[in-house]
């Protein structure tokens, strides 16, 4: 596989892995510039496993519940990735924070979609507050991870409009539609910066 120009990626769940799911249906496009080699779960028996395990990807659990701090099972993950010569990590529905000791050790090769349009509501309850802020457009953002929260370069954005008689679901529905649109894109983006950065 040394010669496939294509840059391994693991993907980061904690769940159902709806947006893992789009990412490895893109991923099997010709062309494409990422390749999925391995999906891995703080949470054992996370449904978004068997999909991946059912599109013929290597997983792995890496359980959060199993180490005495956040800094040791960062460890096993970081070991975990590294041993599969992982280039690439991006973060579907991954519910830990991460420490600034992995996020500086992925530096550049750490990215995660929030449901925003970034730098607007940064955190939870994005779309609540996206309705009491009254705003005429929400969305979502792909961006690099840093150690503050929600606040590395964005990669790409989409946006959806705010409906009159939006509720907090109907909008997160719609969000969730142009996230499984977006994060395939912005990915395909940041892996060929980095197949180019490595040529």
């Amino acid at each position: 596989m040394s010669d496939d120009p294509r840059v391994s990626t693991a993907i980061l769940i904690s769940g159902r892995g709806s947006n893992m799911a789009s990412l490895v249906a893109a991923a099997a496009e010709p062309g494409y510039p990422a390749r999925i080699d391995l999906v891995v779960s703080n949470r054992p028996g996370a449904p978004g496993l068997a999909r991946a395990e059912a599109a013929g990807i290597a997983t792995a659990t890496v359980d959060h519940k199993a180490f005495p701090d956040r800094e040791s099972f960062e460890r096993a993950l970081d070991a975990r990735l590294r041993e599969a010569s992982i280039a690439l990590v991006v973060l579907a529905g991954f519910m830990r924070v991460l420490t600034p000791w992995f996020v500086a050790r992925w530096e550049g090769r750490l990215v995660n979609i929030h449901p925003s349009l970034l730098p607007a509501f940064r955190g939870t309850d994005t779309h609540a507050r996206a309705l009491a802020a009254g705003v005429a457009e929400h969305g979502c953002s792909v961006h690099l991870v840093t150690a503050d929260l929600d606040a590395g370069p964005v990669i790409a954005q989409e946006t959806v409009p705010v409906l009159p008689g939006d509720t907090a679901e109907t909008l997160a529905a719609r969000v969730l539609e142009r996230e499984h649109v977006l994060y395939p894109r912005a990915l395909a983006t940041l892996a060929s910066h980095i197949a180019r950065n490595r040529a």
